[in-house]
């Protein structure tokens, strides 16, 4: 039954989130009105967290899906008991604070599960983490020991609701049986630009996630706290689907003239409206951002949530004493750190031999697979083809987690945006594949990987025109200079098998962000000079010669015709050293030093990539490139027509060399 302190602690998020966007002049104040209810009965009576240890690592997670309300998580933090204070409420969307516009995990803001803002990416990370949570539940539990046991909950938006990755995820969700997912749908329709049946009118969302194969409930008054503490309690109950809610509300909920329009969507109220809405809700104090004692203490989580975690400790220990391996192998997990001697026994391919770097990928993938247990992959329909498949690893199925592939379907948004919410969930070290082409698809999840600092491995094939006769649509040309352009991602493309080990042992190895493998479809040949370990260094020399005349970089498939242009150019009493450069950002963060080692200056440089040259002149002051799409042929054909030949570099070479001396570097 709820008394007169929840409503007062509900009115208090009410005030907060329409003060302190009006503080900002900017904002979202609508939704965390009419959220307030469902957030308060969440978090008070039904999430199991604990304000004083956020990372507890078996508390349930809590994805507000439209971040654009953050304010009611905000204000639901401090109630509660976070480490989140009244003046960092009051700093809100302001620099350097702790509670900027839209939820960020990257900051410190204690609660903050993930990082959400792109309508449907939090949906989809919450599909992830309840993923995860099942994963580990089904490698770590024994029977009296259910030591992984929480659920995923989610505030989603009508604007989730359109967008595509919300449907794929969710599609996934229903295929694989995640029933520890709760999602609570605000149908208030209404988005920035007006009422949703502009756009939205003919979906009926209830049927089409009934349709999913999740479990639809729902609720008639978002006001009643003991109608959402039932449906709460329903949810909970697993039967098999994940469960979603619709909830019914009214954007700006009690404000005279605002409330149910778009008005209150994206824009501060106004202090005659918020007047105006104070005085209905009987709120009797006049200093914004005012907190009642009373109210906070109400709230506060705290002892509950030390209840919670002191008895899943308790668990915690009864279960190393009888399982102490498995509790040692759950803490270095959780952890994040990689066993002793993982990498022990990576493939050592011989020069002279030729192999798909793809497939050697798949081979570092396999040898490693047995020494990470933690290592779970998928593909987006191309498993085969990507190399991504764990032999003998099983495939994750409906309500059968004890797999270590997950066959996310043709589904590149969802698998971007679920191994986003594995990362972030921990315990598990998601990798998937699919063609360099549909990064497209992922960028989005890409980037938002790369802003959390999510080691999410990307294992992206088939990277060039060298994939042959599927054509220019098939063929990447812009990508990796569009992906390269995205801050804290570490593009490594190899040049053969021996490079192939050393970008899976960075990739494996890296904890502050997310790495792309960019993997060829044909066979490229092992050199003599590759150096699985120098991978690491970003570039370094593969082919020297006394006082090089010129320098040519080149990356992946074309370093091996590089180091065979160079042996022409010799013989044209051409001095050519060759370096290859499989990850910029590495060469990058070494500094001007380590450049300058492989880059001399006053040496012009020439660039081999199969692939656009936009960002190719920080290296290199001429290019063999491709800046126009590809065609559909045989892939030697291809690399014949635009030039990616040895004789082709040779050339471009000299008339680098004949044209005016380039700037000094």
């Amino acid at each position: 039954m709820s008394d007169g302190g929840d409503q007062l602690a509900i009115t208090t998020i009410r005030t907060l989130a329409m003060d302190a966007v009006e503080a900002a002049a900017s904002g979202h104040p609508g939704t965390p009105m009419a959220l307030a209810p469902l957030g308060y009965t969440l978090m008070t009576r039904h999430l199991e967290h604990d304000p004083a240890d956020p990372s507890w690592p078996d508390r349930d997670r809590f994805v507000l899906s439209c971040g654009h309300a953050s304010m009611l998580l905000y204000s639901l933090l401090h109630l509660t008991g976070y480490d989140l204070p009244l003046a960092e409420l009051k700093r809100f969307r302001q620099l350097g604070g702790r509670t900027p516009g839209h939820p960020e995990n990257f900051v410190d803001t204690p609660g903050v599960e993930t990082t959400t803002g792109p309508l449907g990416q939090g949906l989809g990370n919450a599909v992830g983490m309840a993923l995860a949570e099942r994963l580990m539940a089904e490698r770590f539990n024994r029977p009296g020991h259910e030591i992984i046991d929480h659920r995923t909950w989610v505030f989603a938006s009508d604007g989730d609701m359109m967008e595509g990755v919300a449907s794929e995820a969710s599609s996934l969700a229903g295929h694989l049986g995640l029933e520890k997912l709760v999602v609570f749908y605000d149908d208030n329709q209404i988005t920035i630009d007006g009422r949703t049946d502009r756009s939205f009118s003919g979906e009926d969302v209830a049927a089409r996630y009934a349709a999913y194969g999740w479990r639809v409930l729902g609720v008639a008054d978002a006001n009643d706290l003991d109608e959402l503490d039932q449906i709460m309690k329903v949810a909970a109950d697993a039967d098999g689907r994940p469960t979603l809610v619709t909830v019914p509300t009214v954007i700006a909920w009690g404000a005279p003239t605002k409330a149910d329009t778009a008005a209150a969507h994206g824009s501060p109220l106004g202090p005659e409206e918020i007047a105006a809405t104070k005085a209905a809700y009987g709120w009797p104090y006049d200093e914004p951002m005012t907190v009642p004692p009373e109210a906070a203490a109400h709230a506060d989580q705290r002892e509950r949530g030390a209840e919670l975690r002191a008895d899943w400790e308790r668990r915690l220990a009864a279960y190393a004493d009888a399982h102490p391996d498995l509790a040692a192998e759950l803490e270095r997990v959780l952890a994040g750190r990689l066993p002793d001697g993982w990498d022990s026994d990576l493939p050592a391919p011989e020069p002279g031999t030729a192999q798909a770097t793809r497939k050697s990928s798949g081979a570092v993938i396999n040898a490693v697979a047995a020494r990470l247990p933690e290592l779970i992959g998928g593909s987006g329909d191309l498993a085969g083809s990507n190399a991504t498949a764990i032999s003998d690893g099983g495939l994750v199925a409906p309500g059968d987690f004890s797999g270590r592939n997950i066959a996310y379907g043709i589904r590149e948004h969802a698998m971007g945006a679920a191994m986003n919410g594995m990362a972030a969930h921990g315990g598990v070290r998601p990798f998937g594949g699919t063609f360099l082409v549909f990064t497209d698809y992922m960028r989005p999840t890409i980037r938002l990987a790369a802003m959390m600092g999510l080691p999410v491995i990307y294992v992206m094939t088939h990277d060039s025109i060298g994939l042959g006769e599927d054509g220019p649509t098939h063929q990447p040309v812009e990508h990796l200079a569009s992906l390269r352009a995205i801050p804290n991602l570490h593009v490594l493309r190899p040049a053969d098998a021996v490079e192939t080990v050393g970008a899976w042992r960075h990739a494996l190895g890296r904890t502050d962000g997310p790495s792309l493998l960019s993997l060829t479809r044909q066979d490229v040949p092992v050199l003599d000079a590759t150096d699985a370990d120098r991978v690491a260094d970003g570039g370094y020399v593969v082919a020297d010669t006394p006082d090089p005349a010129v320098v040519v970089v080149a990356t992946g498939s074309e370093v091996h015709l590089a180091v065979e242009a160079a042996a022409q150019l010799a013989g044209q009493s051409v001095g050519a050293r060759v370096v290859s450069l499989p990850c910029w950002e590495l060469l990058q963060a070494r500094g001007i030093d380590a450049r300058a080692a492989l880059f001399p200056p006053g040496v012009p440089v020439l660039s081999v990539e199969a692939a656009a040259s936009f960002g190719w002149s920080q290296w290199a002051d001429a290019h063999v490139a491709l800046d126009r799409y590809g065609a559909s042929g045989p892939w030697k054909d291809l690399y014949a027509q635009f030039g990616f030949t040895p004789e082709g570099i040779a050339a471009a070479a000299h008339g680098l060399l004949a044209a005016d001396g380039p700037d000094a570097r």
